[in-house]
């Protein structure tokens, strides 16, 4: 993950959220209360990068943080919106583990077992906890965003980041299922699009469009930050597909080729579907659920196939188009830099 400079401001506004959901969950029962505990665990950590960035945008349009009380808590919303976008994409994917630990649907399995549930009764726990979490979740960040002590224009342009984010972020998550389960619709444009839906709008554009709307940004500005956002959030997750099919297992968080052995229709998967080696790529995504050798057949069977040289292709150009974006006259200096340290930051992640 990129890293930005940390802001006490944030971690304290995301602090006091998590309190809130607390203290209104202790008043509904024992069984709330876990829940708000479970959610309490899962905003922990992180480098909460999408609040960084937000800071960082804020202050590369020259805003003053002591003059915008609205800012951290704006930010904050971004980390909420995150932490629940992740939350519900592990129940989509019936994960019960980030990172090696149980997560919410993980926690609320085990309360069910000693409790003297099945394990069809536990899964159900277990999905439903963590489906309301993210629910919570969602709704906190929409109130952070409500209450924020910022100009009513400014509010309403923050609204609708927001509003964008969560509709294109789930149209993204859907289309990434489809993709997976209806196979043969699953087309390089297809999967791009996808990928830009789910990811680049909440992580990259939005963050960058807020920072820049709290520091009242001109809107020859915004328009600049918002294509170059969108640029650098495609740029982000292609090279986390590549990260996901080749990379290593600190750069995965989790075992090398994991997205193979999950059968993910990502870009490029895709693009191998156009070359004359997709039938050898295929038979391999196939058994890569079997185990590591399987694995390690489908990730050279993409190799020979051309995609990952053919996807890293497509970041390169991207990554090209965000430094033109970045050399926009409307841009200050300051926020041409950022840019290009984002831009050199995504390219340093290329597996």
């Amino acid at each position: 993950m990129i890293t930005l400079p940390a802001h006490p401001g944030i971690d304290a506004a995301i602090d006091a959220s998590v309190a809130r959901i607390l203290a209104r969950a202790g008043e509904l029962g024992p069984g709330f209360l876990a829940l708000g505990d479970a959610l309490s665990r899962a905003t922990r950590g992180g480098k909460r990068f999408r609040p960084a960035l937000v800071a960082a945008s804020f202050e590369a349009f020259g805003g003053d943080p002591a003059r915008t009380p609205g800012l951290y808590p704006v930010a904050a919303a971004f980390e909420l919106l995150h932490t629940a976008f992740v939350v519900h994409d592990d129940v989509i994917d019936h994960d019960t583990e980030r990172r090696g630990v149980p997560n919410i649907a993980g926690e609320f399995r085990q309360r069910a077992r000693v409790r003297g549930a099945d394990a069809d009764g536990a899964a159900l726990l277990g999905e439903a906890a963590a489906i309301l979490a993210g629910d919570l979740l969602l709704h906190e960040a929409l109130r952070l965003v409500a209450f924020a002590d910022v100009d009513p224009i400014a509010r309403e342009r923050l609204h609708a980041l927001v509003d964008d984010a969560v509709f294109i972020s789930a149209a993204g998550e859907l289309a990434d299922v489809e993709n997976s389960v209806l196979t043969e619709d699953a087309t390089a444009e297809g999967t791009l699009e996808a990928a830009f839906n789910k990811t680049a709008v909440y992580s990259f554009q939005a963050p960058l469009l807020a920072g820049a709307v709290l520091a009242d940004a001109p809107e020859t500005a915004l328009q600049a930050i918002e294509r170059a956002g969108g640029q650098l959030g495609l740029a982000f997750q292609l090279v986390d597909d590549l990260i996901g099919a080749f990379g290593t297992q600190e750069q995965a968080g989790r075992e090398s080729g994991g997205d193979l052995r999950e059968s993910k229709r990502t870009p490029l998967v895709a693009l191998a579907r156009d070359t004359p080696s997709w039938a050898r790529v295929n038979d391999a995504l196939a058994l890569a659920h079997t185990g590591p050798i399987a694995v390690r057949e489908a990730q050279v069977a993409l190799e020979q196939s051309g995609a990952p040289v053919r996807l890293r292709a497509v970041i390169y150009e991207t990554l090209e188009q965000v430094r033109a974006s970045a050399a926009d006259p409307a841009l200050p200096g300051t926020a041409t830099v950022l840019l290009e340290e984002l831009a050199a930051a995504v390219e340093g992640r290329i597996p």
